[in-house]
């Protein structure tokens, strides 16, 4: 008998997962594995932030429910382990005495370490690691050309290969999963107490209603397309505030592999077919070549896009880390509501739109001068929709340290603000304390007259911080 191991990672799904179906070409029997890494679930960041937040993790022990589930729904069995990855699946494979393990091939720093140890570990009892793909929209043997020559600029990228490499179908879900369990104890799936989360942390009640699983992911692509159309209105939309419905909510799925980037893709491709090609489906589409596009970067220039100068090693750059300064930004007390608002929703639900990022990202370095890797490791910590390129490439992009100097941005926060939430509801959703002020002074509180602040029963300095910057250089 062959025997295999699926090791998942970050493609929590049965649809469109190499891995299976490579393993299933020539093992007899397979063993799906999940481990809960203390790499992720026990250890900090640099700067002290924990890797994955209670946000996450929620969304993370709800895709592993499911797929158990969809598994068991298929014949087979989720085997599900704590610790750290390289010792718990070797220790898998020894016993179970597989030839194999499958796994999806990472290539940024900590991923790299952990599946290198496995792989050495594997070797002494020979055994390997065969690798798959499944987190990009192309295979980058299709691409025209090798990914160290990756273009830096997303517009020369977008160019060579938009309309020149098809994106190839997504794989089906094999019927047979050939799963054997070889009387292994299937192991409890924690919950976030299990994994050292503090109570006063788990608020599932206020936690956002984006809900972990292939299952929800198929569901809102199904929702997002076909049942509601809202991806007509996506262009228009995306910048928004307040709601679930303003954008996809892909990005979730995407980082943990719940929904296929393929599948994704050749869903908005039958939607033009039938309904139309739209401003919007195209947008989705663009986004989606996006994330290749980070992914690629991340693979180029490897550990460089975690480094303070970034991947062209620029060394212009001053930065501060005041944690006092810091701590008013990421405990939404800066003074300025369009950054608190959104700092507060994060805090609270793990989520805010692509704009209140590139806001909040664009104010702590530009403005504030702090260390962006600090505001990069603490949304590595918060964000439900993590992804490790996406978020480090975009970071290095506001800091003006990135490979393309196109997507530099300093944001005028106000300009912003105004813009992007006119008649202020959203800051008066995140911030009560102020929701009674006109909109005249509602952006800039600190202009507000004693008088009107008495008349409106709101005290700035006591209910809302007076503000850390000086906001008249965006008027």
């Amino acid at each position: 008998m062959n025997r295999a191991i699926i090791w998942f990672r970050q493609d929590l799904r049965l649809h469109d997962n190499e891995a299976i179906v490579e393993s299933l070409k020539y093992a007899d029997q397979v063993l799906y594995v999940y481990v809960f890494d203390d790499k992720y679930f026990k250890e900090n960041t640099n700067h002290g932030f924990r890797k994955t937040g209670v946000h996450r993790a929620r969304f993370i022990i709800e895709a592993i429910h499911d797929l158990r589930k969809n598994l068991q729904a298929h014949g087979a069995e989720l085997i599900v382990r704590t610790g750290k990855a390289e010792e718990v699946i070797f220790e898998l494979a020894n016993t179970f005495k597989s030839s194999w393990v499958y796994c999806n091939r990472e290539r940024t720093r900590d991923e790299l370490n952990i599946q290198d140890e496995l792989e050495r570990r594997l070797w002494t009892i020979g055994q390997e690691i065969r690798y798959s793909r499944g987190k990009m929209l192309y295979y980058t043997q299709d691409l025209p050309f090798p990914i160290t020559h990756t273009p830096d600029t997303f517009s020369t990228f977008r160019k060579e290969v938009e309309r020149i490499v098809p994106v190839r179908l997504p794989l089906e879900t094999p019927i047979d999963l050939k799963s054997n369990t070889a009387d292994l104890e299937l192991g409890k799936i924690p919950n976030l107490i299990d994994l050292g989360y503090k109570t006063s942390e788990v608020k599932l009640d206020l936690i956002t209603s984006i809900i972990g699983g292939e299952t929800e992911g198929l569901k809102r692509l199904q929702s997002f397309l076909w049942d509601t159309d809202q991806i007509i209105d996506y262009f228009e939309k995306r910048n928004g505030q307040i709601g679930s419905e303003f954008t996809s909510r892909f990005s979730a799925y995407l980082a943990q592999g719940c929904l296929s980037p393929k599948l994704i893709y050749h869903e908005i491709k039958r939607y033009e077919e039938l309904k139309g090609i739209y401003q919007s489906t195209n947008q989705l589409k663009f986004d989606l070549l996006w994330r290749d596009y980070f992914r690629l970067i991340g693979k180029k220039f490897g550990d460089k896009i975690f480094e303070m100068q970034g991947p062209l090693s620029i060394k212009s750059k001053e930065w501060k880390e005041d944690k006092v300064i810091f701590n008013k930004w990421s405990m939404g007390e800066t003074g300025v509501p369009f950054i608190d608002a959104h700092i507060r929703e994060l805090n609270e639900t793990g989520y805010i739109s692509n704009r209140g990022r590139q806001n909040i990202a664009s104010f702590l370095v530009n403005d504030l001068k702090i260390n962006w890797q600090i505001g990069a490791e603490y949304f590595e910590s918060l964000l439900i929709d993590y992804d490790i390129c996406s978020n480090w490439c975009n970071w290095n992009n506001i800091a003006g340290v990135g490979n393309d100097p196109k997507e530099f941005r300093h944001l005028n926060i106000l300009a912003q603000a105004k813009r992007y939430d006119p008649r202020a509801e959203y800051i008066r959703k995140w911030i009560p304390k102020i929701s009674a002020l006109p909109d005249e002074y509602i952006y800039q509180p600190e202009n507000t007259p004693e008088t009107v602040q008495i008349a409106n029963k709101v005290n700035i300095g006591k209910d809302y911080p007076v503000t850390i910057f000086n906001t008249a250089k965006w008027a």
